[in-house]
């Protein structure tokens, strides 16, 4: 059965709350900067331009960004804009060509204190092994990797959380998901995966995780909290930055 298939019988949950696949989100940046580089002739220039654009992009209201029908069209209008006053108003000498931002450089949606909290109070309640856990992450990994709606929906707490953080470089979800559900469509919409995206366990931060690769790329970096036999809350870092040790060789 495909994954879109699998996917409707979640059918009560609002797709539009999904997301996209990071594959998709990936290319999407790469058409950016492509573009920003025709237009300025520095790699370093037209990362600094699509960055300022997503920047402006996360300024807007949740409102403003659901009525934009395709997000890439309106990326890419901004960057086009960007460039071309960047061209007129280049930075001041000594500046190594960085950007100024016009709106505030506060991007990730970050959880508010209240909701670690309760995923440490939830966790704590329920003691878990190492055992337990790893044996939930790489359950986990195979209703990923299979897209088994039915097995990960079985591996996730009711009131489950997922926390996604692009740096404000990948357009990914702003807002936390809560609910079984909807975290089961978020990690399957994120994670669908085209042919050279391999999903592995991993440690990470001490305890098993999920590192995504595309090729030899890793591309993002999944950590869970569990308690008992479910996981009550995932944190999903797509933030390239965060993964620059990842790809430097500082990990195994």
């Amino acid at each position: 059965m495909s994954q879109t298939a699998r996917l409707s019988g979640l059918s009560h949950v609002n797709r539009v709350d999904d997301g996209s696949p990071l594959a998709d989100l990936l290319d999407e940046r790469r058409r950016l900067v492509a573009l920003a580089h025709r237009m300025l002739g520095s790699a370093d220039d037209a990362e600094s331009a699509v960055d300022e654009c997503y920047r402006r992009w996360y300024a807007l209201s949740d409102r403003e960004r659901e009525r934009i029908p395709v997000p890439l069209t309106w990326l890419a209008a901004g960057v086009g804009r960007i460039c071309r006053a960047r061209r007129v108003l280049p930075p001041p000498e000594g500046s190594a060509g960085a950007a100024r931002p016009t709106v505030p450089d506060v991007i990730v949606a970050r959880p508010r204190a209240a909701e670690p909290t309760t995923l440490r109070q939830h966790t704590a309640a329920e003691p878990t092994t190492l055992r337990q856990h790893d044996a939930v992450v790489h359950a986990v990994r195979r209703a990923l990797v299979v897209a088994d709606v039915d097995l990960l929906l079985s591996l996730l707490a009711p009131d489950a959380a997922a926390f996604f953080d692009g740096g404000g470089k990948i357009r990914t979800l702003v807002a936390p998901v809560h609910g079984r559900d909807r975290v089961a469509r978020g990690l399957l919409c994120l994670l669908d995966r085209g042919p050279h995206t391999t999903l592995a366990a991993h440690s990470v931060n001490g305890r098993t995780g999920l590192v995504v690769r595309h090729g030899r790329r890793v591309v993002a970096v999944l950590s869970l909290d569990v308690s008992g036999t479910e996981a009550v809350g995932v944190w999903v870092v797509v933030n390239p930055d965060k993964l620059r040790s990842w790809n430097a060789g500082r990990h195994p």
